[in-house]
């Protein structure tokens, strides 16, 4: 071999020592960065008629494995929306108050009926008791207060969960972008014959913070776009300059509702947002930290705000029917016994107006001698008039309130009408989870359990979908993640190839040197 050869190949192996250093420095640097894979300097020898000469260095790669990102970009989704939903629910749960206190002590709603109840037990037993009285009005208070606070609280998550959906609106938008732009570059290179490594790097990790906002899939092509698209297969285009979702916000209560008064998030093919919506695909959004938010504002809390209506109406209507309106809105109304209330059965919202019948609070008295008669009927309440001569001790409607407006029947024989749980909501198409029958004890029970289930199944679906994506990005870490130990070891032998490259050249060149001096 030539002085010229020996040369030529310690050459191109500094030059490939150069382009392996430079990978593994800059895997270093990038082993905390989210969505970043391990990449590798590709070098093979260079032959010339079985002669070795040097080596060559080619196009840099990502050590992938994109079946196991894919799952862990799945997985991402899954994990955004249980934590938000779960975050979202977590005021709910503080609201409903300790089922594990003492019977009668905690802010439960059932506790709450029980305390009613109780103060009204007190009361048949000493009918002319005038703090015994107020000690009712109390209780009711207490009870429709509780009522309010839950569903102020059911609207101001729903309230926290449309802002955050606008904001998502916006950083799906840029990270479609961002995929987008780098798409375009990765493309160019590629037709180059460049190395595109570090382009899809960085595109991978604008994919992977979409895979938290939204359940995605990806498809790359042949010429290095991605193709993305919703879980249902909607596709979102990557090249419009302004991203292709578009939505406003809203001010939300009980009466609105999607779809309907909500604002829809619209799919723009020429990402210019206009008057006339493309397309409504809210429906296709789904998973992610975006899809959790649309799930808690259109199903979730519009679900139990529903189901604390109906409750709200069933207690109102059956002291009502016993002939003392003791829970009514503000006009001394009780909803489904006034024909121009706000359908479905006048109930929608009233959890968070119902309060303790004004007329009661002026006269406390009311509640042992009623507020109207009640003309009896075969299906409903008996007959009852109102006590202004039977005396002040009289505890007839006190026996009715405590044995049929708290119990499972209206008279007896007859069982109390079920509440509705069925065409609930602003659109009339929810349904409360629990039985419409029972005395409000048990419902309002049965409510707390319900919304209780779905707080504790999120809390544990969250649990285990954060396991299962902690496992999966652990096993993507040591596939295609970086190991620093490893590439700092590298790093060391490289160095050492370098010195030893070095040295030949060194050594060349001094025989070069000898070889002129010697000519001359």
């Amino acid at each position: 071999m030539g002085l010229s050869s020996s040369l030529a190949i310690a050459s191109s192996g500094l030059s490939a020592l150069q382009s392996e250093l430079a990978v593994a420095s800059q895997n270093v640097s990038n082993a905390s960065t989210v969505g970043y894979v391990a990449e590798q300097s590709n070098v093979s020898s260079r032959t010339a008629g079985g002669q070795g000469g040097g080596v060559v260095v080619g196009l840099t790669t990502r050590a992938v494995n994109t079946a196991l990102e894919n799952s862990l970009y799945s997985q991402n989704a899954v994990v955004g929306s249980l934590n938000t939903i779960n975050d979202g629910l977590s005021t709910i749960s503080a609201l409903q108050g300790s089922t594990s206190a003492d019977a009668g002590s905690s802010n439960t709603l059932a506790d709450n009926v029980g305390n009613l109840q109780t103060s009204l037990t007190t009361l048949d037993g000493d009918p002319t008791n005038q703090t015994a009285q107020q000690a009712v009005v109390s209780a009711a208070k207490t009870l429709a207060s509780g009522l309010n606070s839950t569903s102020a609280a059911y609207q101001t998550a729903r309230q926290a969960a449309q802002e955050a959906i606008v904001d998502q609106v916006d950083s799906v938008n840029q990270d479609l972008q961002q995929i987008g732009t780098l798409s375009s570059q990765i493309g160019q290179l590629r037709a180059m014959g460049q190395s595109t490594a570090d382009l899809e790097n960085q595109r991978a990790a604008a994919m992977s913070s979409l895979s938290g906002v939204l359940s995605v899939k990806f498809q790359e092509t042949s010429t290095g776009d991605m193709l993305v698209s919703t879980a249902d297969g909607t596709n979102l285009p990557t090249h419009q300059t302004d991203g292709p979702l578009f939505t406003t916000d809203a001010t939300l209560d009980a009466s609105t509702s999607y779809p309907g008064t909500i604002p829809a998030i619209t799919l723009h093919v020429d990402g210019t947002p206009s008057s006339t919506p493309d397309r409504d695909v809210t429906a296709s959004l789904s998973g992610g930290t975006l899809g959790g938010n649309i799930q808690l504002r259109d199903q979730i809390l519009p679900t139990m705000q529903a189901e604390l209506d109906s409750f709200s109406q069933t207690l109102a209507s059956r002291f009502d029917a016993q002939g003392l309106t003791l829970f009514s809105n503000a006009d001394g109304t009780v909803p489904g016994t006034n024909p121009t209330a706000t359908a479905p059965a006048g109930q929608l919202g009233f959890s968070a107006t119902i309060q303790v019948n004004p007329a009661v609070v002026a006269d406390p008295s009311t509640v042992r001698d009623g507020t109207h008669d009640v003309v009896g009927s075969a299906t409903g309440a008996s007959a009852f008039t109102v006590n202004t001569t039977r005396g002040s001790s009289d505890t007839t409607l006190l026996s009715r309130l405590l044995t049929f407006s708290l119990g499972t029947t209206v008279q007896p024989g007859v069982s109390q009408v079920p509440s509705s749980t069925t065409g609930l909501g602003a659109n009339g198409t929810l349904s409360a989870p629990y039985s419409g029958s029972g005395s409000l004890t048990t419902l309002a029970a049965t409510l707390t359990s319900a919304q209780g289930a779905t707080i504790s199944d999120t809390s544990s679906a969250l649990s285990d979908g954060t396991a299962l994506q902690t496992a999966m990005t652990s096993k993507i870490s040591s596939v295609s993640g970086v190991s620093v130990d490893d590439q700092m070891a590298a790093i060391v032998a490289l160095q050492n190839a370098y010195s030893a490259n070095a040295k030949v050249i060194t050594a060349v060149q001094s025989m070069f040197t000898s070889l002129l001096t010697a000519i001359s």
